[in-house]
């Protein structure tokens, strides 16, 4: 191969960091998102966080490869007015090449720290920075902003307020009742039936457009009946092989419970994992499309899919990103904030499925992390304030509202350094 020919050839070198960056930004994704969708389930141990890399590499990795393809021009479209760089399409590939490496270093910095931030936010601040200040600040659609801003109290209390509802169900029908274990085995069934329909109606609304597949929204919902009533099934079976131990309630009065629970766990694991990969790894993939189809085609209003290598770099790197740095946020979400047992586990879980759900259908923004946040609190809650590691909270809260302007002024340093790199 003609080194010195490839590297003469600008659109080559766009596209081989676009691949770089892209890369990193998807271990951070692992790392940090994708780390919270397995905290609830290795901190109330009802995975090992082996068990958390294996199933994360199989269902992130497919919802990522899979149906990952849809609304990557989000990021792109939907935060800078991309009419300004008509003229100067180069300029618009700096700044994703910017926001990619930007958001990446953010979410090194914050995964070395444990603290769970919003890869979503992570993103769209960077290409804030870059837009307002490499550009103009007419780039930056600021209704959006306000919109994301608006966000970090809606998406954790709405979550917070199912999960909570969820954890006082269980309570109510199986915990408080003279046979949990009973119980447990009787209601079991409807909660994997609300897990699985939950899961299918997030991937059938959010994903499944990019594998040729458009769904009415009744057949979206008779498709998500259809593998709720599936789950349940399977989880049925397994959930009755368990046996009821006497001799294990005496440490813990709930032990076999929750045995029912962990792999109620199981279930939601995967499918949490699914759904994140199909819904987060725009924010990767996003950037790294602009710039491969600008650098192709020169022309910014060009429409081109996403290649399905850019997908399977994207699901490779999150994948990575969880295996190699995951443990930390797994720690702080699933460990610190509260003490979790399978049931309030899965309570989080379910709350922030549900959450994901609502937001998709009313088109509200978004964040995975929030979301899960927002319903560990609102499980932890269900116990008491004195439950709640507040000032494991308050970090939380303090990495929140820095990773936009964090995004923000990284992707301004990069993008000044690229275009002198680049002039």
């Amino acid at each position: 191969m003609d080194f010195a020919g490839f590297f003469a050839n600008s659109a080559n070198v766009y596209i081989l960091l676009a691949a770089v960056f892209g890369v990193f930004m998807a271990w951070g994704i692992g790392a940090n998102d994708v780390a919270n969708a397995m905290a609830t389930s290795v901190g109330s141990k009802a995975i090992t966080i082996k068990q958390a890399v294996i199933i994360a590499a199989i269902f992130e990795f497919s919802g990522a490869y899979l149906a990952g393809g849809e609304v990557t021009n989000t990021i792109r479209k939907g935060i800078v007015d991309q009419q300004i760089f008509g003229d100067q399409p180069e300029v618009l590939i700096w700044g994703m090449l910017a926001a990619l490496l930007a958001a990446g270093t953010w979410l090194l910095i914050a995964s070395r720290k444990g603290w769970p931030v919003s890869t979503t936010h992570s993103i769209v601040g960077a290409v804030i920075g870059f837009a307002a200040v490499g550009v103009s600040m007419d780039a930056v659609h600021w209704d959006k902003v306000g919109g994301i801003v608006l966000s970090w109290v809606i998406t954790p209390v709405m979550a917070g307020a199912i999960a909570f509802a969820v954890f006082m169900s269980i309570q109510k029908l199986i915990l408080d009742t003279e046979d949990p274990f009973q119980n447990a085995l009787k209601y079991g069934p409807f909660y994997l039936f609300l897990v699985g329909f939950i899961i299918a109606m997030v991937t059938i609304k959010k994903g499944l457009k990019h594998v040729g597949l458009e769904l009415s929204d009744m057949h979206g919902f008779l498709w998500a009946v259809g593998v709720g009533v599936l789950l349940t099934i399977l989880g049925t079976m397994l959930i009755r092989r368990i046996k009821f131990e006497s001799s294990d309630d005496k440490r813990f009065a709930f032990t076999n419970v929750e045995k029912i629970f962990a792999v109620l766990m199981v279930f939601t694991a995967a499918a949490m994992a699914f759904a994140h990969g199909s819904n987060d790894v725009a924010n990767a993939v996003g950037p790294m499309a602009a710039i491969i189809s600008i650098a192709q085609s020169g022309d910014i209003a060009a429409k081109s899919g996403v290649p399905a290598w850019v997908l399977l770099i994207g699901a490779v790197g999150i994948v990575v990103g969880l295996a190699t740095f995951g443990y930390k946020v797994i720690a702080t979400v699933g460990r610190k904030i509260t003490e979790l047992t399978p049931s309030r586990g899965f309570s989080a879980e379910i709350g922030a499925a549900t959450t994901v759900v609502l937001a998709t259908y009313t088109g509200a923004p978004i964040s995975t992390t929030q979301t899960l946040v927002g319903a560990v609190l609102g499980v932890g809650l269900a116990r008491g304030i004195a439950a709640i590691d507040i000032r494991v909270v308050g970090n939380i809260f303090m990495s929140w509202v820095i990773t936009l302007p964090a995004g923000a002024i990284l992707s301004i340093m990069f993008f000044y350094i690229i275009k002198t790199l680049a002039s």
